[in-house]
C-alpha cells in the first residue's frame, strides 16, 4: 500500500506537471490565436514599423491573457516585439513550421529560456502567411504553481493511505467478481494463450486503439510488416507503413481479405471493429502472407489475357474484305496489349490482289500502330528491303517462322540493315522484337513485327506463340482479301469493258451519262447510244436482275444483241421482241444445262427509243421498264405515259411503241430503277425527287446529271444506277431536201438534175457526180423492182445522206452478177462510191440510204470496179 501510496503521490506530481503543461499550452495557444487574429494584425506586420504598431498590444495581451511572453515574428523568425526589449531583432528558433502556415505548440527548450509555447501563423486576406505570434510560459512559472500544490498532495496521500486498508478488502472482493472466480491457473492458462497468438501463430496480428497507437503487434506482423522495436504504442501512421495499409488501419472501416502491399509481399488483409464487442475502441487486424498465391494468379491472369487477346483477334481481324483494313485491324488489336508498336509489309503484289512472287525481299509497310508519339519506325507506303543475310526478318522469312530478339541492345545482326535507323530506335527506347512471316496456303504474303518500348518488359517465349496465332489469323483474313480483290477486279473490268467508253458523235442529241455501281461494285444496269442511218439517234437504257459477274455477263450479251438488232434499223417495239425471244432462248438453254449455275435471265428490263432530228420525233417501247422524264424548252417536267410491256423473257405478249414529239432543246431523262428507288425510299418518292432535280430551264445535259446524282444518291448506292441524259436538237429545215418521183424510169433524169442543183446550193459540187451516180442507181432499183410511192429525200449534216422510199418491202442485196446478166451491178456502185448503204422497213414499203462523207470524194477499188464493168 506504502508503494501504492507513493506511487499515487508521484502519478499526482507527474499528473499535476503534466496538467499544468497542457493548460500552459491551451493558455498559450489561445492567447497566440487571439492576438494573430486580431484585427489590424496582419496589417501592422506589413506596416513600415511593425514593431512601434504591436509592441503596445501585444504587452497589454500578455498581462491580460496570463502568459509570460506574447512575441511577434516575421516571416523569417525575426522578433519584431518582446517582453524583453533587448530580444527585438533577435531570432527565434524553431519556428520554420508555423512560416509554412502550420499552427502547432510544444515544450521548448534552449534560448532565452524553456517555457510551454505556441506558435501561430498571420495570414493576409489572400492567405498568404506575413508573420508569426509566439506565446508561452516559461516552466518557472509551472514550478511554482506545481510547489503550491505539493502540500495538498502529500494531504491526499495521508487520506489514500487511510483509505487504502479499507479498499484493499473492498478492491480483492471486486477482483474475484470481476474474474468470475477464476484462480491462479486459469489465469495462467490465458496468459500462455495470450504468449501463443503474440509469438506462435503464423498470421500477423496488430491490435490498434480508438487513439490510432498501436496497443499490441504479435511476432508475425512485426515480421511481415517490418515493424521498428519501439512500435507500440506510436502511432500507426509513424510505423512506415505503406499509404494503403495505413488509411486502412485509422480509418476503423471493417474489410475482408483485401490484398494490400507490403515492400516486396502481397498481405490479405482483415481488419473488426473492437467496441462492438464489449472491448474499449480500437481495430484488431490480421494480415496473411499471400505474395506466391498471387504469382500463381498473375501467371493464370496472364494466360487468361492471352486467350482473350486471341479471341479479339478473331472477332475484329478480318471484318471486311479489305487488305488494308485488314492489315490495320492487325496492329490495331496487337497494340498496346502484345506490343508498344506494330508494323505489317506485305508483298505489292498482294495489295495489287494478284499471286504473291517470288520476291519476298521488297515488301510495303501497309500498317502501323502505335502506342506513344514521335517514333523513329518507317510510315506506311515505305518500301521496305529485307538485303543483308544475317538480319532477324530475313532469318524468319528463310525459316518460316517467328524469330524472337528479347535485347534489342546486345544483338547486333539487326543493325546491319540500317545502322542509323537502328541507332533512332534504341535511343527512343525501343528495347525487343519479334517478327513473323505471313503466310498462308504455304506462300508468304508479307512480314509482321511486333516491338515494345521503354516501360514495358522485353518479348518472353510465351509471347511468341500468341504472335505466331495472331499474324496466322490474320494471314488467312488478308489471303481471302486478296483473292477477292483479284476476283472483284477482274469483275469490274469485265464490266467496264461490257459498258460504253464514251457516247459516239453526232448531230441530233447533246448527251451527258452517268453510271454507278451498286455497293457490290459489280452490276447488270447498262446504257448505250447508236446512231442509226438518217442522223436519228438510238437510246438503251437496260437493267438486269441481280448482280455480281453473272449480271455483268448477261448485261455485256444483251447489250451487244442490241447492237446488232439496231444494224438491221428495227423499229423500237420490234427490236424488243426480238431481244424477249432471245433472252427466252437463253433461259431455256440454262434450264436446261445441268452443268450451269447461271441465273435465269427473265425479268430484265430495257427501254429503247429512236429520235429523229428531222421530224424532231421519238419513237419509244420499253420492257418492264420506268418511263423516262421529259423536260421542255421552258423547264416543266412530265412523264409521258407510254405503252408498257413485261420484262424480257416473260414472253407471250405483243410489244407496243409510244410516240413523243419534242421541241428542239427538249431533255430526255433515261434512268434506272435504282435512281428513284431504294430501301429508305418507294418509287413515288423518288419520282417527285427526280422531277425537282431535273426541273429549270437552260441546263446541259452535263448540269443535269451532276445535279441528279448529288441530290438523289448516297456515296454507295444499294443498286445500280445508270442515267442518260440527251437534249434534242432539229436538223435545219434548209439542209433537207424531198422530191416525190412519178413511178417512171424517165423521170430519173429530171430528178438528178434537182439533185446536183440543189448540191450546187449546198456548196457540194465536187461530191455532184458521186451523189447522182448513187441516186440513179438507188431510184433505177426503186422504179425497176419496187412499188410506187417513190420519194427522194436528201440529208445534210456532217454527213450527206441520200434516201430513196418505195412502197415494196423486197429487200435489195449485194451480189455477184455474172458475165453474162444485163443487171445486177447497180448495188455494187453504190457500195464503192458510198461510205455505207443499207436499207430499212417503213410501216408501208422500205427505204435505201447511202451516206457519203463530206470533203471526200470516194474512191471505189479501180480493179473490182473494172471486173464488174467488163462485161
Amino acid at each position: 500500500m506504502l508503494v501504492l501510496v507513493a506511487a499515487a503521490v508521484a502519478a499526482l506530481v507527474v499528473q499535476g506537471r503534466y496538467e499544468a503543461e497542457q493548460g500552459a499550452e491551451n493558455r498559450s495557444l489561445a492567447a497566440a490565436e487571439a492576438f494573430a487574429h486580431a484585427p489590424g494584425t496582419a496589417a501592422a506586420l506589413q506596416s513600415p514599423d511593425p514593431t512601434a504598431r504591436l509592441q503596445p498590444g501585444a504587452e497589454a495581451a500578455r498581462r491580460g491573457s496570463g502568459v509570460d511572453f506574447i512575441t511577434v515574428l516575421d516571416r523569417q523568425g525575426v522578433r519584431l516585439t518582446d517582453p524583453r526589449p533587448e530580444l527585438i531583432g533577435t531570432r527565434a528558433e524553431g519556428v520554420e513550421r508555423a512560416a509554412r502556415g502550420e499552427t502547432f505548440t510544444e515544450t521548448f527548450h534552449g534560448d532565452p529560456t524553456d517555457a510551454v509555447r505556441a506558435v501561430v501563423p498571420v495570414r493576409d486576406g489572400d492567405g498568404r502567411v506575413v508573420g508569426m505570434v509566439s506565446a508561452g510560459i516559461q516552466f518557472d512559472t509551472l514550478g511554482q504553481v506545481l510547489n503550491q500544490q505539493v502540500p495538498m498532495m502529500l494531504a491526499a496521500a495521508v487520506g489514500a493511505l487511510a483509505l487504502a486498508t479499507v479498499g484493499t478488502a473492498l478492491v480483492s472482493r471486486r477482483l474475484r467478481r470481476q474474474t468470475h472466480g477464476l484462480g491462479p491457473a486459469e489465469m495462467t492458462r490465458m496468459f500462455e494463450h495470450h504468449d501463443a497468438v503474440l509469438h506462435a501463430v503464423r498470421e500477423g496480428v496488430l491490435i490498434v486503439g480508438g487513439d490510432g497507437r498501436l496497443l499490441l503487434a504479435n511476432d508475425e506482423a512485426r515480421r511481415l510488416l517490418d515493424l521498428p522495436a519501439d512500435a507500440d504504442p506510436r502511432p500507426v501512421t509513424d510505423l512506415g507503413l505503406s499509404p494503403a495499409l495505413t488509411r486502412l488501419l485509422v480509418s476503423h472501416e471493417p474489410v475482408s481479405d483485401e490484398v494490400l502491399p507490403a515492400g516486396e509481399r502481397l498481405l490479405a488483409v482483415n481488419t473488426r471493429l473492437i467496441e462492438p464487442y464489449g472491448g474499449a475502441p480500437g481495430l484488431v487486424a490480421t494480415f496473411r502472407d499471400t505474395t506466391e498465391l498471387r504469382a500463381l494468379s498473375g501467371q493464370a491472369e496472364v494466360a487468361r489475357g492471352r486467350l482473350t487477346l486471341l479471341y479479339e483477334a478473331g472477332v475484329r481481324i478480318g471484318t471486311s474484305l479489305d487488305i488494308r483494313r485488314t492489315a490495320e485491324e492487325l496492329a490495331d488489336v496487337a497494340v498496346p496489349r502484345m506490343a508498344d508498336f506494330v508494323t505489317v509489309e506485305l508483298l505489292d503484289s498482294v495489295l495489287r490482289g494478284e499471286e504473291p512472287t517470288g520476291a519476298v525481299r521488297r515488301m510495303r509497310r501497309t500498317a502501323l500502330s502505335e502506342s506513344q508519339a514521335g517514333h523513329p519506325l518507317q510510315p506506311v507506303g515505305d518500301l521496305i528491303q529485307f538485303l543483308v543475310a544475317d538480319t532477324p526478318m530475313v532469318a524468319a522469312l528463310e525459316r518460316g517462322k517467328a524469330v524472337r530478339v528479347a535485347d534489342l541492345n546486345s544483338a547486333h545482326d539487326w543493325r546491319a540493315h540500317d545502322p542509323e535507323g537502328a541507332r533512332q530506335a534504341l535511343e527512343y527506347g525501343i528495347h525487343s522484337l519479334i517478327t513473323v512471316p505471313l503466310r498462308a496456303r504455304g506462300v508468304v504474303l508479307g512480314m509482321v513485327n511486333f516491338w515494345r518500348g521503354a516501360g514495358s518488359p522485353p518479348f518472353e517465349e510465351e509471347d511468341v506463340a500468341v504472335a505466331e496465332e495472331l499474324v496466322a489469323r490474320a494471314a488467312v483474313a488478308i489471303d481471302n482479301a486478296r483473292r477477292y480483290a483479284r476476283e472483284h477486279a477482274l469483275a469490274v473490268t469485265l464490266q467496264r469493258s461490257l459498258l460504253p467508253r464514251d457516247v459516239p458523235d453526232q448531230d441530233a442529241l447533246e448527251i451527258a451519262w452517268r453510271y454507278l455501281p451498286a455497293q457490290a461494285g459489280v452490276g447488270g444496269d447498262w446504257f448505250d447510244v447508236i446512231p442509226l442511218p438518217g442522223f436519228r439517234v438510238a437510246l438503251v437504257v437496260g437493267d438486269i436482275v441481280g448482280h455480281g459477274l453473272h449480271a455483268a455477263v448477261t448485261m455485256g450479251r444483251l447489250r451487244t444483241a442490241v447492237l446488232n438488232f439496231s444494224s438491221l434499223d428495227l423499229a423500237p417495239d420490234e427490236l424488243l421482241s426480238h431481244l424477249d425471244e432471245m433472252v427466252t432462248l437463253l433461259d431455256a438453254r440454262t434450264s436446261s444445262n445441268s452443268h450451269t449455275d447461271g441465273a435465269p435471265v427473265t425479268g430484265a428490263t430495257c427501254l429503247y427509243a429512236i429520235y429523229d432530228p428531222v421530224a424532231g420525233r421519238c419513237t419509244l417501247s420499253r420492257a418492264g421498264h420506268v418511263a423516262p422524264a421529259v423536260v421542255d424548252p421552258h423547264g416543266r417536267v412530265t412523264f409521258p405515259d407510254l405503252p408498257l410491256s413485261p420484262p424480257l423473257g416473260v414472253g407471250g405478249h405483243p410489244f407496243e411503241a409510244g410516240e413523243l414529239d419534242l421541241p428542239e432543246g427538249s431533255r430526255l431523262v433515261l434512268f434506272t430503277d435504282g435512281l428513284v428507288e431504294d430501301r429508305g425510299r418507294d418509287i413515288d418518292e423518288g419520282l417527285r425527287m427526280l422531277r425537282s432535280a431535273v426541273a429549270g430551264p437552260d441546263r446541259t445535259p452535263e448540269e443535269t446529271c451532276r445535279t441528279v446524282m448529288d441530290t438523289m444518291l448516297p456515296g454507295h448506292p444499294s443498286d445500280d444506277v445508270a442515267l442518260l441524259v440527251a437534249r434534242t436538237r432539229l436538223l435545219d429545215p434548209s439542209r433537207v431536201a424531198a422530191w416525190d418521183v412519178p413511178f417512171d424510169v424517165t423521170a430519173v433524169s429530171r430528178i438528178r438534175t434537182e439533185v446536183s442543183r440543189r448540191l450546187d446550193d449546198w456548196g457540194l459540187e465536187e461530191s455532184s457526180f458521186t451523189t447522182e451516180l448513187v441516186l440513179s442507181e438507188l431510184l433505177t432499183n426503186a422504179i425497176r423492182y419496187g412499188a410506187p410511192p417513190v420519194r427522194v429525200r436528201m440529208l445534210l449534216g456532217h454527213t450527206l445522206v441520200v434516201e430513196v422510199s418505195d412502197g415494196s418491202n423486197t429487200s435489195p442485196r449485194l451480189r455477184r452478177a455474172a458475165t453474162t446478166d444485163e443487171g445486177g451491178r447497180g448495188l455494187f456502185l453504190v457500195s464503192q462510191f458510198a461510205d455505207r448503204w443499207g436499207t430499212r422497213y417503213a410501216a408501208k414499203g422500205k427505204v435505201i440510204w447511202a451516206e457519203q462523207t463530206l470533203g471526200r470524194t470516194a474512191e471505189p477499188d479501180p480493179a473490182a470496179l473494172m471486173d464488174e464493168l467488163a462485161w
